[in-house]
């Protein structure tokens, strides 16, 4: 990003909208939107995480397995991809290992109960 604008977007948040051949698939300015949407959310997401380290004392790793999944779902208002940045940048800002993030299944519809 080679403008104007004095934000400067990470590699690592850029490969989020970057495609095989290494071209943004999303214009400029809306990957900085995303991105100052996404950092603003990881760096809010600490003080949840360090409470929730504190009060249940799961592992560090559950919470943000847990935080992630919360992310992945549709309500979150993030796609996938956006979901395990913002974790990995939340683990990269309370210093913590961050483990590896699976993406869980999309829920299926109930089938419809049989009379």
């Amino acid at each position: 990003m080679h403008d104007d604008n004095q934000i400067f977007v990470p590699p690592s948040f850029m490969a989020v909208f970057t495609d095989a051949r290494g071209r943004l698939t999303e214009k400029a300015d809306a990957v900085r939107t995303r991105y100052e949407l996404c950092e603003d959310l990881a760096g809010h997401l600490v003080e949840h995480a360090q409470r929730l380290y504190h009060v249940q004392a799961p592992s560090e790793a559950e919470i943000l397995r847990r935080i992630h999944a919360g992310l992945c779902t549709a309500e979150s208002g993030v796609s996938t991809a956006e979901a395990t940045w913002i974790v990995t940048r939340l683990a990269e800002l309370l210093v913590w290992p961050c483990p590896d993030l699976v993406v869980p299944p999309p829920e299926q519809p109930a089938a419809p109960e049989v009379p």
